[in-house]
């Protein structure tokens, strides 16, 4: 019972996390009419921390932080994320919801299950960043890929991209804002994980 309390107080810490980063200009940076993130990062360290379950849920909370964010505070593109905006005549609608939600809890998930899965087959080292850099890179795919589905001619139109070369525009986020996403996570992620997991595993019994 007191394991099952102090896991719950640890994942209200990375909600609080979550929120801070929202409040502040470290969870989202604007570059232009789109935002890199580190809101990724506590959802990795949630996952391999706390398990599964948690890194979905913190995935959740994350999804949400972006949800508000491009409500509250839009750019030309906010319409994919949130179905509560309207930009130049085009509307955010129930695939905003998918975009904004499902790669984020997807995260979670994948951060966990695969920090599990690579345990005792590789060093704690060694699958910290793979976990770091696979969960994170699978989050970027799945966002940018709800937006090439979903809303590539909407998007390409206020971006002023021909719809042509969407893709290459996408993949070029990819390969500028994903890679230093996951960077930043596997450097992040390792640091923290490194130092935290003995205590945490100390204080729930979690392995």
């Amino acid at each position: 019972m007191k394991s099952n309390v102090r896991k719950f107080v640890l994942f209200a810490f990375f909600v609080a996390i979550e929120l801070v980063l929202m409040f502040t200009p470290l969870g989202y940076i604007p570059l232009g009419v789109i935002r890199a993130t580190t809101m990724h990062i506590p959802v990795i360290i949630c996952a391999i921390l706390l398990g599964v379950k948690e890194g979905a849920l913190l995935g959740f909370v994350f999804g949400l932080t972006s949800l508000f964010i491009n409500t509250f505070t839009p750019t030309i593109t906010s319409f994919v994320f949130s179905p509560f905006i309207t930009i130049g005549g085009v509307s955010g609608n129930f695939y905003s919801l998918l975009i904004v939600l499902l790669p984020r809890i997807t995260l979670g998930l994948v951060a966990g299950l695969m920090y599990k899965f690579l345990s005792n087959k590789i060093s704690k080292e060694l699958n910290i960043i793979i976990t770091s850099i696979t969960a994170t890179f699978i989050h970027t795919v799945l966002v940018l890929g709800g937006i090439y589905v979903f809303f590539a001619k909407p998007y390409a139109s206020v971006r002023n991209i021909p719809l042509s070369g969407l893709f290459n525009v996408l993949l070029g986020i990819v390969g500028t804002n994903g890679v230093i996403e996951m960077i930043l996570s596997a450097i992040i992620v390792l640091a923290v994980v490194k130092v935290s997991k003995p205590l945490v595993e100390r204080s729930t019994k979690y392995v």
